[in-house]
């Protein structure tokens, strides 16, 4: 099997796929991960292959999400985007000539995948870290943190059609003009192929957080997480330091949720909360979604692995991100979420209704008073603490990427006997 594993995103949005491109090679598979080119240090040393897609989009997201401020800056910053995105579908189909796939794998926020599949007459997969793809009567598609009745529920996956709708166009000039294929509809759904068949989807998320839904079809794959098992990284000493001294520490980030003209203020919030509390907290200051200085307290970091930092904290405050999400759970550590948009909301809430952490403060509504409110609840509950380990005892047994293997062995499989 040859895979050709496409995404775009935060890094939330990467690193799980290049945990399957590593696991892809160790089963004697091979795999080339076409992403944004920042990310090509992170696949080099996994045996897999990189193509560089969706830079400019990538750029554009992160000089967006660390310095918005207006309407005028969010108009200027969407058509910047909208020519990235075009430029990305060329990148993306030259990316696919090159690697010659006999499967194909893609984030939906790498538009041309399913498009590009179909060009090559190969497999496709659809995948991304959350239930969003797949109608279901359990609950509402995960940018609605509230559950609505189980029909309504179901219908909110209509939201799917949005793609089409909005990109269209886009989408019919890459498929009639570089793909030499036919218009599709623009009231697409992505969850069907051009043959009328279901497209399978593989959730890299733990079923133990997101019990699978009753109604989801066989094309829809619960595997688990997607962890790289060989990536914990060498921390700085002194933040090994930091970290052996004694009482409880708080992870405390943002990761790209910058928006950093309010940075200052988070920052003063994060410090007062934390004197207020009593405690040490590592704050990494990912894309400008913080800004503070070091102290006694405060140990101020850019980027370290999740794998490894996460584990040696006592808590874990962050904004809901699938990824850090991910980490944190699996680390079997307490949960705050500071939810900012999209599917953090949900994710914030699934950790609360299942006693993992308080109740998510809203990054908009942090302050010194009630960051510390919440974080002297994160710490101080035993039955708290003691559920997290449980849960990441459970995910930390599961084999997401294996699992992910063994359906995309099944699906080429079978695309071959028809």
């Amino acid at each position: 099997m040859r895979a050709l594993i496409s995404t775009y995103g935060t890094r939330g949005d990467v690193e799980p796929y290049v945990a399957l491109a590593r696991r892809l090679v160790a089963e004697g598979h091979s795999a080339v991960l076409a992403a944004p080119e920042a990310y090509r240090p992170t696949v080099e040393g996994t045996g897999a292959e990189f193509a560089p897609v969706c830079t400019a989009m990538h750029e554009v997201m992160r000089e967006g999400m660390s310095g918005i401020g207006g309407p005028r800056e969010a108009l200027g910053l969407a058509r910047r985007m909208s020519a990235a995105m075009r430029t990305s579908l060329s990148e993306q189909w030259t990316a696919a000539q090159e690697a010659a796939p006999t499967v194909m794998v893609s984030h939906p926020k790498a538009l041309g995948g399913l498009h590009i599949a179909e060009r090559l007459g190969v497999p496709f997969v659809a995948s991304l870290p959350l239930p969003f793809l797949t109608p279901t009567r359990d609950f509402p598609i995960p940018f609605l943190s509230r559950g609505l009745p189980p029909a309504l529920n179901r219908a909110t996956y209509a939201f799917n059609r949005f793609t089409g709708i909005a990109y269209g166009g886009m989408i019919n000039r890459f498929r009639t003009e570089e793909l030499g294929l036919g218009r599709m509809s623009r009231t697409s759904d992505y969850l069907h192929g051009a043959d009328g068949r279901p497209v399978p989807v593989l959730y890299p998320f733990s079923r133990h957080v997101v019990p699978v839904p009753r109604d989801y079809p066989d094309s829809a794959h619960v595997t688990g997480w997607w962890f790289d098992r060989n990536r914990d990284g060498t921390p700085p000493p002194e933040l090994e330091e930091f970290l052996a001294a004694d009482g409880p520490v708080v992870y405390i980030g943002f990761g790209s949720m910058g928006f950093g003209r309010h940075a200052p203020e988070r920052g003063r919030a994060v410090l007062d909360a934390v004197r207020r509390v009593g405690v040490r907290a590592v704050v990494a200051t990912g894309w400008g979604g913080v800004e503070v200085g070091a102290s006694e307290d405060i140990m101020v970091i850019e980027d370290v692995p999740h794998a490894w930092l996460f584990p040696r904290v006592t808590a874990v405050v962050h904004h809901g991100g699938s990824g850090t999400t991910a980490a944190g759970l699996r680390a079997g550590r307490p949960t705050l979420v500071c939810p900012v948009l999209g599917d953090q909301p949900f994710w914030g809430a699934r950790i609360h209704q299942l006693g993992l952490g308080p109740r998510p403060l809203p990054l908009r509504k942090v302050t010194g008073e009630a960051l510390a409110a919440r974080l002297a609840e994160l710490i101080g509950s035993p039955a708290v603490a003691s559920r997290a380990e449980a849960i990441g005892e459970l995910i930390r047994a599961e084999d997401g990427t294996g699992a992910a293997i063994l359906a995309l062995e099944e699906i080429t499989a079978e695309r071959a006997l028809r």
